[in-house]
């Protein structure tokens, strides 16, 4: 039987396993059907896990709709995308510029997939403004890093 204690440990190594698994088909450049599946999966079962912490931050909420919202720009699926962007944003504290950047970023690739190019650089122009708030360089130029591969 699990402790709470026990419990939030497993949930903590699942929420990062998965996490991490999902990252790992998002940087694949060729991804077969079983690939997506499984990055959809994993990027799900992270946001669970998360869910079940006793310790979990609108933050950390925020951080795993914006995978998901990653995760559905990539299988071209622009609504799911846009709702996860959405809520990442709605649940990412107003001074922390690296998550509301990378959450403009999300929905930027939404508009992107749907063909709303104004909207997508609407949200390119706010996620370069906070990336521009942000105070630490290699922060920073992560954040442009990941917006340079918006097209």
């Amino acid at each position: 039987m699990c402790t709470p204690s026990a419990g939030l440990k497993t949930h903590s190594h699942f929420a990062a396993a998965c996490f991490n698994a999902a990252w790992d088909d998002i940087d694949k450049e060729h991804r077969t059907e079983e690939d997506a599946l499984r990055m959809l999966d994993a990027a799900h079962a992270s946001l669970w896990h998360w869910r079940q912490r006793s310790d979990c931050t609108p933050e950390n909420l925020a951080i795993g709709y914006w995978q998901l919202a990653r995760v559905y720009a990539l299988l071209q699926e622009a609504n799911l995308a846009r709702r996860y962007g959405l809520k990442s944003l709605e649940l990412t504290p107003e001074g922390d510029c690296f998550n509301r950047a990378f959450a403009h970023e999300a929905i930027a690739r939404a508009e992107g997939v749907a063909g709303n190019r104004d909207a997508m650089a609407q949200h390119l122009t706010l996620a370069r403004q906070f990336a521009d708030q942000i105070a630490d360089e290699k922060d920073a130029a992560w954040v442009r890093q990941n917006l340079d591969t918006i097209s």
